[in-house]
């Protein structure tokens, strides 16, 4: 099975078979991405999306509900306390209410 990247020349998008070097290159970093940091990473960004979603409830004239308090804070304290990837791998996110 061949394998292909994207790459841009002179502005015009191209695809381009990864062989030799590069392939082993690409390999190993498929095999980063299932590291700590970069699971952590990407477990980060989805919190944060998931608290953007509910940050008009912190403005001055809204009134949050506690359920709502409750909900944040188990997401702002999602992270805590992980330090393996499969740690990372077993979280669950807290139901929105």
């Amino acid at each position: 099975m061949a394998i292909f990247r994207d790459i841009w020349i002179n502005s015009v998008l191209k695809s381009e078979e990864i062989t030799g070097d590069d392939l082993i290159a690409y390999n190993n970093e498929s095999a980063e991405s299932n590291t700590f940091e970069n699971k952590i990473a990407l477990l980060r960004s989805s919190r944060n999306q998931l608290l953007a979603e509910t940050d008009f409830y912190a403005l001055s004239d809204v009134t949050m509900s506690s359920d709502m308090e409750t909900y944040r804070q188990e997401l702002r304290d999602i992270t805590n306390g992980l330090t393996t990837a499969d740690e990372v791998d077993a979280v669950t996110f807290p139901t929105k209410p």
